[in-house]
């Protein structure tokens, strides 16, 4: 277990969830939609394009207004897709009838300059030969940044990972860390020793070193919610999930899970400076707690939190404690730092 220092309210929060009820740059769309919790209005949003080299990266935005010159800027929360799913599906979700799922509805209510991205290969991004792995992820956020910089006129940004995208996020933290402000690792894991879920995924190691896509139907987008414990989510989420996510077809890149099972750890915490939540549902088959507290014991910045949601599995952002994650990231965002 930790010592006193790593337990001290500032740093270890575990359990805290139990008790809480086409060209770069170019804006190519906008328009509004209904903002989340705290909103006073519509949000305001925008599609936007970014270059990798010859790769362009589909870029989506949401905030409380038009963004009007001379105004104070917002802060920017960008958020980072995982291994199996697309940005808009993963953080922009509507469940007709069964209330909020946009994570960027929500944290554009709570006055929040919300941005993310469909990495190479996924969504609207490019599809290539490549199997859009850790490294190239940081690419493309690296590219990505460049336009919200432009667009925001801001520096640094809060980042939001969920699972493989909390590796992209942290890898990211590590090359640039000037562009970091907060970041959430989000359903993460850092050696993946002990996880069942990645123990039964390396199975297919071979496959996933021989090829660049992966098969990804329907039933598959259903066992992210049913592999951990079933209950934790709504059925109906992973069926608007599939809606949403197989217009862009049925087979995805294979280099998150080549990564996650061969290649790990691709994160080092000592080399993240940022101050950085760490956030893990209970029944997360991803990964152990114990892994994960070896990372969180190694980071070096004392503004730092590891918080478990309680009844949450795997998919926090789309499970029925949606609700609590939100909470918990935004209290993490506005935390004053910690005093020298």
């Amino acid at each position: 277990m930790a010592d006193s220092r790593d337990l001290s309210r500032r740093t270890l929060l575990a359990g805290a969830g139990a008790g809480l009820g086409a060209l770069a740059g170019d804006a190519t769309r906008s328009s509004l939609a209904q903002a989340g919790p705290g909103s006073k209005g519509p949000a305001w949003s925008a599609e936007y394009g970014a270059k990798k080299g010859d790769v362009s990266l589909a870029l989506y935005r949401k905030r409380s207004g038009r963004p009007k010159p001379g105004e104070r800027p917002l802060p920017v929360l960008f958020l980072v897709h995982g291994s199996s799913i697309s940005a808009k599906s993963s953080f922009d979700l509507a469940v007709p009838g069964k209330g909020e799922y946009s994570l960027m509805n929500v944290f554009a209510g709570y006055g929040f300059d919300v941005w993310t991205m469909d990495h190479e290969g996924y969504g609207k991004s490019s599809g290539t030969d490549g199997n859009s792995d850790i490294a190239s992820g940081v690419e493309d956020l690296k590219a990505a940044t460049e336009v919200v910089a432009r667009e925001t006129g801001q520096a640094r940004f809060h980042f939001y990972g969920g699972s493989s995208g909390a590796l992209r996020a942290g890898a990211f933290a590590m090359a640039r860390p000037d562009r970091v402000d907060r970041l959430v690792l989000e359903a993460f894991t850092w050696t993946g020793k002990g996880s069942p879920t990645l123990g039964k995924r390396a199975e297919q190691l071979e496959y996933y070193r021989t090829h660049s896509r992966r098969p990804r139907g329907r039933d598959m987008i259903r066992s992210i919610f049913t592999r951990d414990k079933p209950g934790t989510s709504d059925p109906a989420v992973a069926e608007a999930l599939a809606d949403a996510e197989l217009q862009f077809g049925d087979t995805i890149p294979t280099g998150t899970y080549l990564d996650m099972t061969a290649n790990l750890p691709v994160v080092d915490p000592l080399q993240v400076k940022s101050p950085v939540l760490v956030l893990r549902g209970e029944h997360d088959g991803i990964a152990t707690e114990d892994d994960l507290l070896d990372f969180y014991r190694r980071l070096p910045n004392p503004d730092r939190q590891f918080i478990v949601l309680a009844g949450a599995s795997h998919a926090i952002a789309l499970g029925l404690t949606r609700s609590q994650l939100w909470h918990v990231v935004r209290a993490f965002l506005t935390l004053p730092k910690a005093e020298a």
